[in-house]
């Protein structure tokens, strides 16, 4: 299949890359149309009873002034005087009162008619210099309250030289996108010439190097063409997009960087172009097809997480990951024909690295050492990995909000000026609701109101308004919704049960500690069905690819020890701080599980490509000599330098979004993804998976009689004509001379 492949794509190849032409133009005329259909938000899981308490009380009760939407807080430009001054009153009230009816429910503020002085005393800042707006937002539900903020947004700042801070919870998200988004924008516009002059010093070569770089391109706006096609029948967040640009363009750079080199390596050994396409795509081009099917099944966890946000991760990884691969093995093959011997033209003065792949050079020598004492080596690699995984015993489960914005951001200033410079207890003030159902009377409804106000962590309750069968009941709470006496508290209200008469109670709210729990639980509910689903689904692959059972059990394991350790390093960097003072951040104190979910999922795939990469070499070995040790080692001088070389490309993409980012949610995605792959491709592929194919000798190819009659009929087995007898030779020497 794949010889064929490159036969095709050699023989048509004009016809292969015209086609490729019209397929751009209509992908930057028509797919570019995504970019305004796309939404945002879906971070919270539907469906938890944090999310059903509110749509239960809101259909019953609808909304009011209370529901706090957004925030705005105003500083009075004099920086003296007080609320009534006119050059500070008047701006601000005609920002207030400019606002949209369609978009605003309600707006509550100094200058709200009716308001006792006491009420209104609690929107005037301690010294008298500010002030604040508390706004109910239109909408039938969370996502279009998030587009009307979005619409009143700049309407909320006040003019005349008025300082304004929004915050709240939709400002959060909002500014959190906002900046995910410009971060990406940044993080390409440097990566991009990185990775060009990294390809250029790799492959020695202009021609060579743009053509990772150019599948790249083609695999983001093949994205978008699938990407505006799922529009049409499932809505897709704005996270779709900077999945698609970040990891299609690291795969590519990988992808692009095996054919390319292997090309280059068979072109020398053969001299005939056709002959070299051919061998590559049954070689490297088998492997990638299998790199990408590991890759999507690992993205296809992501479907399987409760919130709409990692479906909109998991479309927009798969779609172009797709589009890698049959660029890989289609697209990027026509080129190499049409370009033959002149895929070295624009070469640099020096020796090319291919030149360098027999059994000298660093990874050479690792390999011999690794092989004289797999033992120690494996010890030595364990102790490591131990060390790197240890601090997430310390793991305290938290909620992505307002605190991942840089302190500097107005949603951080707006809510710390809240906290510090205004009277507690305030329209502003943190509340979660409570909806208790069925018929009780005032006498138990209010004990249960005292009993509320009584629990532990409980800044005060009330009831709000009550109706025939259902009640709502608001209970404050202070400090973070992740604070352990908030999410006790949560977990208390709970236990007690309802009142007398009632049928049940509901415990919830925006935003809250009941939601910041709930999410936490439901991402922990669906962990196991995606892990097993990756696991099984993965091995079941590499069975095919390799022919054995003990090789893809062992992939999948190191590929979760992997992420165990990365994990580790991302607690103890960002939840503890250890990477506060170089990064630049204020350490939140806890772990969003989702996060650590979406990175473990992206994660998986990007060391899985590796495992298949490295892996497929030791076996073109093996079938060539029928001698594990020496297809281990022959396998790792092979390879090992190019999986260096990839992932040195990759982590010029992941670290560069890390190092880039405003938003600490972003910084610990690509932090935790170039964590994942340094590990993976040095420590784990380098060391520890040489070292126990060594130690498990023959028995990595066991596979009993019926799997092995199994597999002749449905494995993929086509290899190229790979000449690795130099290797070989010069590794039995070697063993000799020991």
């Amino acid at each position: 299949m794949f010889a064929a492949l490159g036969r095709f794509a050699f023989r048509r190849r004009r016809v292969v890359l015209g086609l490729t032409g019209l397929f751009v133009i209509f992908a930057v005329v028509w797919g570019s149309g995504v970019f305004g259909a796309l939404g945002s938000g879906g971070y919270t899981p539907p469906g938890v009873e944090a999310n059903r308490t509110e749509e239960l009380l809101e259909s019953a009760f609808g909304r009011d002034a209370e529901d706090v939407d957004a925030i705005a807080v105003y500083v009075n430009p004099a920086g003296v005087g007080n609320v009534e001054d006119p050059a500070f009153a008047g701006p601000v009230t005609a920002a207030l009162d400019g606002l949209d009816d369609a978009d605003v429910l309600a707006v509550s503020s100094y200058w709200t008619p009716g308001l006792r002085p006491a009420e209104r005393a609690e929107f005037v800042s301690a010294d008298g210099n500010a002030t604040y707006a508390v706004i109910t937002l239109e909408g039938a539900d969370q996502t279009a309250r998030l587009a009307a903020y979005e619409r009143v947004t700049e309407g909320l700042r006040a003019g005349g030289g008025v300082q304004t801070y929004l915050g709240g919870g939709f400002t959060s998200e909002s500014q959190l996108q906002a900046l995910a988004t410009s971060d990406l924008g940044t993080s390409l516009a440097i990566s991009l010439p990185l990775l060009l002059i990294v390809l250029v010093l790799v492959f020695r070569g202009l021609v060579a190097a743009a053509i990772p770089l150019a599948l790249g391109i083609l695999a983001i706006l093949g994205s978008l063409v699938l990407l505006r096609m799922l529009t049409a029948v499932t809505e897709i967040s704005i996270f779709a997009l900077e999945i698609s640009a970040f990891l299609g363009l690291g795969l590519a750079i990988d992808y692009g960087l095996f054919m390319v080199s292997r090309y280059r390596e068979e072109l020398r050994r053969t001299g005939d172009p056709e002959a070299a396409l051919v061998a590559t795509t049954s070689t490297a081009g088998r492997t990638v097809a299998f790199s990408g099917l590991t890759v999507v099944v690992a993205l296809t966890g992501l479907l399987l997480f409760p919130q709409p946000a990692s479906h909109s991760f998991g479309l927009g990884g798969i779609t172009v990951v797709l589009f890698n691969t049959l660029g890989a093995i289609v697209v990027l093959p026509a080129m190499l024909a049409v370009l033959g011997h002149r895929i070295d033209a624009l070469h640099l003065p020096g020796r090319r690295r291919e030149e360098t792949a027999g059994d000298v050079g660093f990874w050479a020598g690792l390999s011999r050492a690794i092989m004289r004492r797999p033992l120690p080596w494996l010890g030595g690699a364990a102790l490591v990995l131990a060390v790197a995984i240890a601090p997430i015993a310390g793991l305290a489960p938290g909620l992505t909000n307002h605190r991942y914005l840089p302190d500097s951001n107005e949603g951080q200033v707006a809510l710390r000026m809240i906290n510090e410079e205004f009277p507690a207890g305030g329209p502003a003030a943190t509340r979660m609701n409570i909806a208790v159902v069925g018929d009780v009377t005032p006498a138990d409804l209010d004990a249960y109101v005292a009993q509320v106000a009584a629990t532990p962590g409980a800044q005060g309750a009330e009831l709000r308004r009550a109706q025939p069968g259902l009640a709502h009941v608001t209970v404050g709470w202070a400090g973070e919704v992740d604070d352990p006496q908030n999410l006790r508290l949560v977990e208390l209200l709970r236990a007690q049960g309802p009142p007398p008469g009632a049928e049940s109670v509901l415990v919830g709210g925006w935003g809250g500690p009941a939601l910041a729990l709930d999410a936490n639980a439901a991402t922990l509910d669906r962990l196991p069905l995606v892990i097993g689903f990756v696991a099984v689904v993965t091995f079941l692959l590499l069975f095919l690819a390799f022919g054995s059972l003990v090789l893809p059990l062992k992939a999948v394991l190191v590929a979760f020890l992997s992420q165990a350790a990365a994990f580790g390093i991302i607690v103890w960097g960002f939840q503890e701080g250890g990477l506060a003072t170089i990064m630049g951040f204020t350490p939140t104190g806890t772990t969003d599980l989702w996060t650590l979910a979406l990175i473990s999922v992206i994660a998986f795939g990007l060391v899985t490509d590796y495992e298949v990469f490295i892996v497929s070499r030791i076996r073109e070995a093996y079938l060539a000599t029928g001698d594990n040790e020496t297809a281990v080692a022959t396998g790792l001088q092979r390879s090992g330098a190019l999986i260096t070389r990839a992932a040195v490309l990759m982590i010029v993409v992941v670290a560069t979004l890390g190092v880039v980012a405003n938003s600490l949610f972003l910084a610990t995605v690509g932090v935790g993804l170039t964590l994942a792959v340094v590990i993976d491709a040095t420590l784990v592929r380098g060391v520890l998976v040489p070292a126990m194919m060594r130690l498990v000798g023959d028995a990595n190819w066991w596979l009993p009689g019926p799997l092995r009659a199994l597999h002749s009929r449905i494995g993929f087995t086509e290899g190229g004509p790979v000449d690795i007898r130099p290797d070989i030779d010069e590794h039995r020497e070697r063993v000799s001379a020991r």
